[in-house]
């Protein structure tokens, strides 16, 4: 579902009530008469889908984190918020930029639209940017013939499914975050799609390497071994972008998460 065009959507519909009403039949009602019910449900909800939509549009759109593939930053049930101006000013429902601010850095984690399906928003950590060559082999990250900086963390406890990862903390730019191996999990990449520009990868038993493109950016889940991420479907384009991820607003299950990512 295309929820940013049925908002526009609504937006056009309330906002030419609105206007046919101010300028036309709100001049003929007399003091005290009874607002039609388009009015009081059409025209009269546009003020309202204007501020959603210009706050969800330019500004900020919450997200719900529906899977485990960035644990341990992101839990499943987080609710986040996504900054949308961070990467620059974007026209609504068409995502085309019209005004560059900043690029996505190494370490960002970045809310896009799915190579695959845009219709379907995913959420990853940046790890390659245009121009990089990201290597993940036996399940260490090298960019650039540059290995990544990790140190071992204690063991990470899954506790809705009782069983234990190995955690590192990864530095990548100026960034440092946790992230997940499974010691029994295989480095290969079992389910490689036949994305754009895939001549850029070289895959073996160790895992892949890739060169990424101009314009485009790799992306990893921080649970790396139940993460299907660009190893798997490839690069996510520029024109992708949706924003960057910075806070958490709530969790049901767990109050104590509320602004503990940024």
């Amino acid at each position: 579902m295309n929820f940013a065009l049925i908002l526009f959507l609504l937006l056009v519909v309330t906002g030419v009530l609105y206007a046919v009403d101010v300028l036309k039949f709100r001049k003929l009602r007399t003091p005290g008469d009874k607002e039609p019910i388009w009015v009081e449900w059409g025209a009269g909800f546009f003020p309202v889908i204007l501020i959603v939509f210009v706050l969800r549009s330019f500004l900020f759109e919450p997200f719900k984190i529906p899977s485990g593939s960035m644990i341990p930053t992101l839990l499943v049930g987080d609710f986040i918020l996504v900054n949308k101006f961070t990467y620059g000013i974007r026209l609504p429902v068409i995502n085309k930029k019209i005004i560059p601010i900043n690029d996505p850095q190494r370490g960002d984690v970045m809310v896009f639209r799915y190579p695959e399906d845009p219709s379907l928003d995913y959420i990853k950590r940046v790890v390659g940017l245009p121009g990089d060559t990201v290597a993940y082999q036996n399940k260490r990250l090298t960019i650039n013939g540059q290995p990544v900086e990790v140190s071992k963390a204690g063991d990470y406890l899954h506790p809705e499914r009782l069983y234990y990862s190995e955690q590192y903390v990864e530095k990548l730019g100026d960034v440092e975050h946790k992230l997940l191996n499974d010691t029994d999990a295989p480095s290969f990449i079992p389910d490689a799609s036949r994305f754009p520009h895939r001549e850029n990868c070289t895959y073996n038993a160790a895992g892949v390497i890739c060169k990424v493109p101009a314009g485009h950016y790799f992306m990893m889940g921080d649970n790396r071994d139940n993460s299907r991420d660009s190893r798997a479907w490839g690069f996510v384009p520029e024109q992708n972008i949706v924003g960057k991820a910075f806070f958490i607003w709530l969790n049901f299950s767990d109050l104590g998460r509320i602004g503990s990512f940024r």
